[in-house]
């Protein structure tokens, strides 16, 4: 007879998160100092606001996206910040190295904390796809690896194909899609192809879902030009005018594909929510190269479709044939969308090139681009997958999964 009570993390979940938090604090008082050369108080208003919205996607958007679970909210917001808070600290050391290697110091200003907190979304990606049948101790070992995964990522991507940082920190949706499903495969459990006992959603959990939602489609455009080049504010300006018109033809086709595709010809709730921000994913993956309004209409469009169809019919698919237990449907919401925006951009740099030799060698390069960033995620994601498959860190019974009272003190149960 299986254990009534999960299983208690005392003596892994504390010692571990102290062990972190005082090994970072250590590092920051030797390695980092603050970068206080400021232009103009009229800049760091502007550097402080983009900051802010890029926090608010990572804590409060991606932080509410999966309370769509009954007995879950609590689970899927708190750890959402712990990893992030968690990951960010991480992803400044790593995206420091070269300054520390250079100068023995590591600088820390508004545009570090903003890079460190896009590599940390890679992991709040991945997060989603085992929400609910992993622990607080596996979360953070995935959040640690993942993010050293990403950043070797660009290292690579920089080094080798002397990509943009901006093109390589854009494919955190690719990247963070494929690592989830591939640590949600390896961490397949048996009979999850029933349905878990607890993994059920209700009116209220899914509209505190929907306002996570509604905070990442807002502050998107921010999300995907904030590292725009400040030179070049019309660059930046475009990169917003993109976003916006791509994520309201995103949400207008995705309410079109859940009408169509639903039997009833109802609206479904879970289905939109996500699918509404396939046109931001793209056009983010695809912004180099979008020059004109129709062409990020046409892949928010594109996305949406593709996003919503995915929703509707590959996640159950993914589950019976290849033992995918994708919770939040990051496959639908990240990874195609994303690869949809690595084809645009690959269909309209073509385009726009005017030298058949510089058409194909940019071919080479961003399929070789793709290719590095999906090896090196399933790389990574294997080997996250087979440590968090070690008994060791106690992972919850199939009983007490998608259950916050696995973790938390919740009263009234």
């Amino acid at each position: 007879m299986a254990p009534r009570y999960a299983p208690s993390l005392r003596s892994r979940l504390g010692p571990l998160l102290l062990f972190l938090q005082t090994g970072f604090i250590l590092i920051y008082a030797f390695y980092f100092e603050i970068q206080e050369n400021v232009v103009d108080e009229a800049s760091f208003r502007d550097a402080y606001a983009e900051f802010q919205d890029v926090n608010v996607m990572v804590v409060l958007g991606f932080g509410f996206l999966c309370t769509f679970l009954v007995r879950h909210g609590f689970s899927s917001s708190g750890f959402n910040l712990l990893v992030a808070a968690i990951a960010t600290q991480w992803a400044l050391m790593l995206t420091g190295l070269e300054s520390w290697y250079d100068r023995g110091k590591i600088p820390l200003d508004l545009r570090s904390v903003l890079v460190a907190e896009m590599c940390a979304a890679s992991a709040l990606i991945s997060m989603g796809a085992v929400m609910g049948k992993a622990n607080p101790v596996q979360l953070v070992l995935l959040a640690l690896l993942e993010v050293s995964g990403f950043v070797l990522n660009e290292q690579l991507l920089q080094g080798l194909l002397k990509v943009r940082p901006l093109k390589g920190i854009m494919l955190l949706h690719i990247f963070g899609a494929f690592f989830g499903l591939t640590l949600t495969w390896i961490l397949y459990r048996k009979g999850s192809e029933r349905g878990f006992e607890k993994e059920k959603f209700d009116q209220k959990p899914g509209l505190f879902s929907m306002l996570g939602s509604v905070f990442l489609w807002m502050f998107w455009p921010t999300f995907n030009s904030v590292l725009v080049d400040d030179r070049f504010p019309g660059r930046k300006l475009g990169a917003v005018y993109s976003t916006y018109l791509a994520l309201a033809v995103s949400a207008v086709t995705a309410a079109s594909v859940s009408v169509l595709s639903s039997p009833r010809g109802k609206l479904n709730l879970i289905q939109m929510q996500s699918c509404i921000l396939a046109g931001g994913v793209a056009v983010g993956v695809s912004m180099s190269a979008v020059h004109q309004p129709w062409e990020a209409m046409a892949i928010g469009f594109a996305a949406a479709v593709l996003s919503a169809t995915g929703f509707k019919y590959l996640k159950s698919h993914m589950l019976l044939a290849f033992h995918c237990h994708d919770t939040a449907a990051i496959l639908s919401t990240h990874g195609l969308p994303g690869l949809l925006g690595w084809f645009a951009h690959l269909i309209l740099q073509i385009k726009d090139s005017g030298d058949p030799t510089v058409a194909i060698r940019f071919a080479v390069f961003h399929i070789c681009t793709l290719l590095v960033t999906i090896t090196v995620s399933l790389t990574m994601g294997t080997l996250t997958g087979f440590l968090l498959r070690l008994n060791v860190w106690r992972p919850p019974q199939n009983r007490k999964c998608f259950d916050d009272q696995a973790f938390w003190e919740v009263s009234g149960l």
